[in-house]
């Protein structure tokens, strides 16, 4: 499956002023493009579901596959982003927006849970087929983001201490070292010299150290290898 493309139509003549592109605007002898090299994709003025491409000084307008959209700031699909990641303004549509269903994905471009609720991954759906994704650990898919987050932040949903896999004590004595981190209290997790735990508000969250760095368990918090006195040295 392909992008559509057609001849460049004589209304387009909005684009060629905005982009200072000097030449005919007629379908038949289209303007060059700005640049003889390279691909370049330009805003369509009023149909959010297109726009201009330049390639290799080759001129065409482009239509988004379903469930993409265009405005030039990210792109999933050849220039295009996922249609509730585009504001398109008082841009309208020139196709049919109905979507284009498959088992799993309402539109042939999108992304979705695998479960209705507290799901550690998700899929995305590409010309209507299915790649699952995985969540890090510690994390689960939210809806309203469209990718994973704290489980601690879909409570309607989500428990925590389930995904986590970790209960949060409800007091921390003083004196500790987790205490020092108090109101965000910190703790190992068991045979895992990358991770480590942190309470928010009563509910555990699972925290990965840097790249390069291990879990102290001595200090709690996450340093050179080398400067940590434990097997997680190694």
């Amino acid at each position: 499956m392909k992008f559509s493309s057609q001849s460049i139509p004589a209304s387009s003549k909005v684009f060629w002023n905005r982009f200072r592109i000097v030449g005919p605007t007629s379908a038949a002898a289209a303007p060059s493009c700005p640049e003889p090299y390279g691909e370049q994709a330009y805003l369509h003025p009023d149909h959010c579901d297109q726009f201009f491409l330049c390639t290799n000084g080759t001129l065409t307008l482009e239509t988004c596959e379903n469930g993409l959209l265009f405005d030039g700031k990210g792109a999933v699909h050849n220039h295009c982003n996922y249609n509730w990641a585009v504001d398109c303004g008082s841009r309208k549509f020139a196709t049919d927006q109905t979507p284009l269903s498959t088992p799993g994905c309402e539109y042939l471009f999108g992304v979705y849970p695998d479960a209705a609720e507290c799901s550690t991954s998700y899929h995305k759906c590409a010309f209507g087929e299915v790649h699952q994704e995985l969540c890090e650990p510690g994390l689960v898919y939210d809806h309203r983001i469209h990718g994973c987050n704290w489980p601690d932040q879909l409570l309607d949903s989500c428990n925590p201490e389930a995904v986590v896999g970790f209960k949060c004590p409800q007091s921390v004595p003083s004196g500790t070292v987790a205490a020092r981190f108090w109101p965000y209290p910190r703790y190992p997790v068991p045979g895992d010299c990358h991770r480590l735990i942190t309470c928010v508000d009563g509910h555990p969250r699972l925290i990965t150290c840097g790249e390069g760095k291990v879990f102290n368990e001595e200090s709690l918090t996450c340093e050179n290898p080398e400067d940590v006195p434990h097997a997680c040295r190694h």
